[in-house]
């Protein structure tokens, strides 16, 4: 995605978990010298008018400079799940559509983000989501969804008991990417990593 790219689309980039996997604060870690958080953020910006960072109740850290307006939203309870701070996010959100990531995913390509957006987009009303499929299993993240139809699909889905963004899109008609669709873009499908541990970092920011 390019700056002209950028319209009616909200980005919402899930900061909010525990990272206990990780050990300490995974989004401050330095991925090839740039924090985590900051390179989800500046990729989720390019095709963006707004990004939302949805964070733990007691985080108050200072959120990453883009070339559209950042702000913050916090989870309505600690570590309850994706899926409740993505509703946090949806119903902050002021677009019709909205683009969603987590923060630990360093290596987003704007191309692939830019092909979902695509994608949903000339579904009109048959989809509410765009997702990726690797393997033949669609991936959760990143996600392009239709703000008013997943706001109200995620608020049922939690009052059934559920957490997972996976159960959100099964409660809606998605247009999943087949590889065929994006791998061109993202040979390596680095648009699908994130970090868990020390030890999915490069080793040169390990050091």
């Amino acid at each position: 995605m390019s700056d002209s790219d950028t319209g009616a689309i909200s980005g919402i980039i899930l900061a909010g978990g525990r990272a206990s996997r990780f050990g300490s604060d995974k989004l401050t870690a330095a991925f090839d010298d740039v924090p985590l958080l900051d390179r989800a953020v500046a990729a989720v910006a390019a095709g963006c008018s707004e990004v939302i960072v949805v964070l733990a109740p007691d985080d108050d850290r200072e959120l990453p400079v883009a070339a559209v307006p950042v702000r913050r939203v916090f989870d309505p309870a600690p570590h309850r799940g994706p899926l409740v701070g993505l509703l946090a996010g949806l119903e902050a959100a002021r677009e019709p559509m909205v683009l969603v990531a987590g923060g630990d995913m360093p290596t987003l390509s704007r191309d692939v983000l830019a092909a979902l957006t695509r994608a949903l987009t000339a579904a009109e009303a048959w989809a509410d989501a765009a997702v990726l499929v690797q393997r033949g299993v669609a991936q959760p993240l990143p996600a392009v969804f239709r703000n008013g139809a997943a706001t109200q699909a995620a608020r049922r889905v939690i009052a059934d008991g559920e957490r997972s963004l996976v159960a959100l899109l099964r409660a809606l008609p998605t247009r999943e990417l087949a590889e065929g669709e994006w791998r061109g873009l993202d040979p390596d499908a680095a648009t699908l990593r994130d970090i868990d541990r020390p030890e999915d970092l490069p080793e040169s920011s390990r050091t």
